[in-house]
């Protein structure tokens, strides 16, 4: 008999209660659901920027958005290269298609999934004018290393923190988002806290903050009291209902990553998988998947014939991730952007021949498996799962 799992689609998988009912109860009966002059986002945001420790929290309607606030904060010219990984969400990318930007494809470390400084290296033009550094599952990409060569060169680093509330970077106290130029974060259903939808753009920096501000809100300087519009913008104005329950959830995101944590570390502890990467510093990462790297070459099999056996023992485990790699999709290898156009990749050659990602292909068609895991996971759970992952293991070992 297989087991049932909790999961971030309903309540079996959520921390969601009495505090967000009270929330959305306390906007309801004002009346006034708007952020325009409302009082939940303007409090939500200083609450995030204190928790991360930076000086700006800019609350918007979703993570994609939240990223398209980074790029249009860092001014860039139509053409500007921004370097990404291959394996990411598509928000990742669009608010550079938008705002006329070029993305450029680095590979990745074949431990992690996530890009280096050699890896972005690689790829780096003179026309490269930010870094999209993706910290893939809830695991820390090297943003010590990468702002440091990007500072040297002039280089924005903006972080993508969808996956990875509270995770560290090797040897730092601080979170991520908080060591680039500017962070990320998403409320969507499926990450660590939710409001169904939502997203924090973060910075120290004012003038970064102030763009990122106006752009958020048709280029309206509200606080002058002037109806006008000082630049282009869009609206990506949270609501103050949502607001109030992503700050009913907020309080709860230590407890979240540090539950996701202990169950994570139970499972890594209980199984002996020689040549399958798992995460090597659980107390740095904040599981928003469970992710595991075969190294296919030297074991024989692929996340194919694992998660054909794990299956059958109904553990959530996907291979993958992506079914294609992101410049694979039509937006890119067909140029599918504004009309017929092609605008702004219209003359970029996309093609796998063009695309030099060998890292990144290998860990789509058979080393990258990720597993669902979330808060609510119990230790019973946990043993179920290093059971039957040690058991599919064995299976193909023996």
């Amino acid at each position: 008999m297989t087991r049932t799992f909790p999961t971030t689609e309903n309540a079996s998988g959520r921390r969601i209660g009495e505090e967000e009912l009270a929330a959305v109860e306390r906007v309801i009966r004002t009346g006034h659901l708007s952020r325009v002059g409302g009082v939940e986002t303007p409090a939500l945001e200083e609450e995030f920027a204190s928790l991360l420790g930076v000086k700006h929290a800019v609350a918007s309607t979703s993570g994609s958005s939240a990223l398209h606030l980074a790029v249009a904060g860092i001014q860039p010219e139509p053409g500007d290269e921004f370097i990404c990984p291959p394996i990411t969400d598509f928000g990742t990318v669009l608010g550079v298609l938008a705002n006329g930007g070029v993305p450029v494809f680095a590979d990745l470390d074949p431990t992690t999934g996530c890009m280096t400084v050699e890896t972005i290296e690689a790829v780096a033009t003179e026309r490269t004018r930010a870094i999209m550094l993706v910290h893939l599952f809830g695991g820390a990409a090297d943003v010590i290393g990468v702002r440091q060569w990007a500072q040297q060169r002039g280089i924005a680093v903006i972080e993508d923190c969808a996956q990875a509330y509270l995770a560290q970077p090797k040897g730092k106290d601080g979170y991520v988002g908080s060591f680039g130029d500017i962070g990320c974060f998403s409320l969507q259903q499926s990450k660590h806290i939710t409001a169904g939808d939502g997203g924090f753009t973060i910075t120290n920096d004012d003038d970064i903050a102030r763009r990122m501000r106006l752009f958020s809100d048709k280029g309206w300087p509200r606080d002058t009291g002037e109806r006008t519009h000082l630049r282009l913008g869009l609206n990506y104005r949270m609501t103050d209902l949502t607001a109030a329950v992503a700050r009913a959830q907020l309080p709860k995101l230590p407890s979240i990553v540090g539950d996701r944590r202990t169950i994570a570390k139970r499972i890594i502890d209980a199984v002996d998988m020689p040549g399958i990467q798992l995460v090597a510093e659980p107390e740095r990462h904040s599981f928003w998947l469970f992710p595991m790297i075969i190294d296919s070459a030297k074991l024989g099999f692929g996340h194919k014939e694992f998660t054909a056996i794990t299956g059958q023992a109904g553990l959530p485990i996907g291979g993958g991730y992506l079914q294609r790699l992101i410049h694979q999709t039509p937006a890119f290898a067909e140029h599918k952007t504004f009309g017929e156009s092609g605008w702004p990749i219209t003359d970029v050659d996309y093609s796998d021949a063009a695309v030099n990602v060998p890292v990144a292909q290998g860990l789509l068609d058979s080393g990258l498996m990720v597993m669902q895991l979330n808060e609510n996971y119990t230790t019973e759970d946990a043993d179920y799962i290093a059971e039957h992952l040690q058991q599919a293991y064995d299976q193909l070992t023996k």
